[in-house]
């Protein structure tokens, strides 16, 4: 792909240039990259704001948006962005005016989250709410004279005074307890309360909108669910007067079921109707045409399954009728949004190691790839152009646009020019080889940043989680391959069977099978990098992982016992029948290992590392946060205890305040310089 070649050659040349007196990645210098988010772009298609975080802070900035062409435009060719807000307190969640005018934006300038205006041509902002109660997130009607907003409140309350008030008498309880009678009583990283994430309704006046209306009263579910799920899942009909959002139906079966549905009530409250309850799997994300001929939304087929194929609906409101668009496309929709006239649907999806951007007809269902080159997100299409995120394992997060067509690709923004002007990144490749069952099996490999053909390199072998998941061609904060190869490692990735993004056959084929075809993956493809890469000893290496990769980490220290000089396992599972007693969503545990731990043919001791410590031998570190409530400390506990009995090498780091990730800076540092020095130690760096 043409475009694809010139990024490719942008960044090599930059890498070229700056080659001799270039510094390398750093812990310190990956916290205090500027971070894009809060992306908006206006319904003319002139003007885009987004939200920069810095080490100093996060603002909003705006850019004008220049005439389209249909050559590549750098970044330095683009108008300037202009700094918009300059309060202590960040902005987020950016929406554009129905006049463009001006831009809502949620902010916790007031002293708790409300929603705000901004004129964006002068004047200061000014609050547009002033709600008892912190906004999860919010939805604006078309013509901006409604709102929907989310709460977290009781759900036997009638106001959201009733609420503060019910929080009062909370903190004069003298005894400290909680009672359940349902699962699932934590999820991810908090103990579950009374409150209940609620969609309440505003109109929106020249005064400050002080109260709203539960429009989901006694809901017993999280509207939109907890923690990920946002405002993506609820949708304003273009006329103002319905609500769709997608939620469970039952609490009684919330830790074991997937059955998310539509629901649509009327912005002024009501009796909720179920649109899609004949699917008794996953329904998500709904989203109108701009018209409000169409309700699109994405839908699994498969209940109890997380990680079934999203395929795209298209309801006729006219009609009635729903059909699937592209049902026979082998790939899992992400995000989406509708093209003018609701021809065509712009949706994101994992293909071949990359997130990439594709069209979809509405009428036929023919996809269209528009581009493939790394991560893609944050889309908005308008008229003839597509704006987008979009970063890479060798490039942080910027903005760009593209026409419809799939060309003219332009840069419209460069954050980090400044910090990477002189850093050096490790060149990276992505191969592919015959994996399990001879099948081709993909894999990411990256050199080590200041690379010298005359050397021989060490191993660092990173494992993905999920299973269902990828290492991908991303940059992140976390498991950051760059900071590898700025160690001197060459880092190879490989997306084992089970991996998203290459057909759903293939995602599926990890389940009941997780030491299996996986295992056989990791170990034919460091064959194929020893065989062709002769620059990097396999032999002088260690292998990473998280969540399931630091399951595989339990699982190739008892059935691959000399393959690495080292072992990183951050969260990983180590005995697979108390994981299923002990983790929150039983779907997971029950789809993977083929039901419940007493189900006479589920396989939790199939592929349970616990039941192969006879092999351990090889060191070990552990990580883990104690609010890891979907991979409990237990688990990290019980490998760290096998291997200090066994008497083999390793050392535990416990974070008490982090979840399933490290997500705290300075916490992020110190266990980046753990493994670090552990596998220097180990490898003899």
């Amino acid at each position: 792909m043409i475009i694809k070649t010139r990024i490719a050659t942008l960044v090599a040349g930059l890498s070229a240039a700056f080659a001799t007196q270039a510094e390398v990645l750093s812990v310190e210098k990956l916290n205090n990259l500027n971070k894009v988010h809060s992306v908006a772009v206006s319904s003319d298609g002139r003007t885009l704001v987004y939200g920069l975080k810095t080490p100093q802070g996060s603002d909003l900035y705006v850019q004008a948006l220049s005439a389209q062409t249909t050559e590549f435009a750098p970044a330095q060719s683009q108008p300037k962005a202009t700094r918009l807000t300059f309060d202590k307190k960040a902005e987020s969640d950016v929406t554009f005016a129905a006049h463009n005018k001006g831009v809502y934006f949620l902010s916790s300038r007031s002293g708790s989250q409300q929603l705000w205006y901004l004129p964006l041509e002068g004047g200061e902002a000014r609050p547009v709410t002033d709600f008892p109660l912190d906004i999860e997130g919010y939805r604006l009607s078309a013509d901006n004279t409604s709102l929907v907003v989310s709460f977290d409140v009781y759900p036997s309350c009638d106001s959201l005074a009733c609420t503060v008030e019910k929080d009062k008498q909370q903190q004069a309880v003298k005894y400290n307890a909680q009672v359940y009678d349902d699962l699932m009583v934590r999820h991810w990283d908090h103990w579950n309360d009374e409150k209940v994430r609620h969609l309440f309704s505003a109109t929106i006046t020249d005064e400050l909108v002080t109260d709203a209306k539960d429009i989901t009263p006694n809901w017993q579910t999280d509207v939109p669910a907890k923690p990920f799920s946002g405002m993506e899942e609820v949708a304003i009909s273009p006329d103002g007067q319905k609500v769709v959002f997608s939620a469970k139906v039952k609490a009684k079966d919330n830790a074991w079921s997937t059955n998310f549905d539509l629901f649509e009530v009327s912005i002024d409250g009501g009796e909720a109707r179920n649109l899609t309850a004949d699917n008794t799997a996953w329904d998500s994300s709904p989203l109108f045409s701009e018209d409000g001929r169409y309700l699109a939304y994405k839908a699994m087929s498969k209940p109890g399954f997380e990680s079934d194929k999203f395929t795209l609906q298209l309801r006729d409101l006219r009609t009635g009728e729903t059909k699937s668009l592209a049902q026979q496309w082998d790939r899992s929709v992400g995000s989406f949004t509708f093209g003018a006239g609701g021809r065509a649907i712009y949706a994101t999806a994992k293909d071949v190691g990359q997130t990439s951007l594709f069209e979809i007809s509405t009428a036929f269902g023919d996809v269209r790839s528009l581009f493939s080159d790394g991560y893609v997100g944050d889309v908005h299409v308008n008229g003839q152009q597509i704006v987008f995120s979009r970063h890479a394992l060798n490039s942080p997060k910027d903005l760009y646009r593209i026409n419809r067509d799939g060309a003219g690709l332009s840069q419209l923004t460069a954050v980090n020019s400044e910090n990477l002007a002189s850093m050096a990144f490790g060149d990276v490749e992505q191969f592919n080889f015959a994996g399990a069952n001879d099948e081709t099996v993909y894999g990411y490999l990256v050199k080590p940043a200041q690379f010298d053909p005359k050397k021989k390199y060490p191993l660092a072998f990173l494992v993905h989680g999920g299973p269902q998941g990828s290492f991908g061609n991303m940059f992140h904060s976390r498991w950051n391959a760059q900071l590898w190869a700025a160690q001197g490692y060459g880092v190879v990735m490989i997306d084992f069977h089970g991996s998203v993004g290459y057909g759903q056959e293939f995602t599926n084929s990890i389940s009941r099978d997780w030491g299996g075809k996986p295992l056989q993956d990791l170990q034919k493809g460091l064959a194929h990098v020893q065989r062709n890469y002769k620059w990097l000893d396999t032999e002088n290496g260690c292998a990473l992982g998280a969540s399931y990769g630091g399951y595989m980490m339990n699982w190739i220290a008892g059935n691959w016992p000399t393959g690495f000089k080292c072992l990183v396992n951050h969260a990983g599972l180590f005995d697979m029948p108390s994981f299923h007693q002990s983790t929150e969503e039983l779907w997971f545990a029950e789809h993977e290992m083929g039901g419940p731990f007493w189900a006479k043919d589920a396989d939790y001791n199939k592929f349970n590392p616990s039941d192969f410590v006879e092999s351990w031998q090889t060191p070990m570190l552990v990580t883990q946060g104690l609010k890891d409530y979907r991979v409990p400390y237990a688990q990290s506990l019980g490998a760290f205890t096998t291997l200090q009995r066994k008497g083999i090498d390793s050392r535990l780091v416990v974070y008490p305040d982090e979840n399933h990730w490290i997500r705290n800076a300075d916490n992020l540092k110190h266990w980046y310089e753990q493994v670090f020095t552990w596998m220097a130690k180990h490898t003899k760096q």
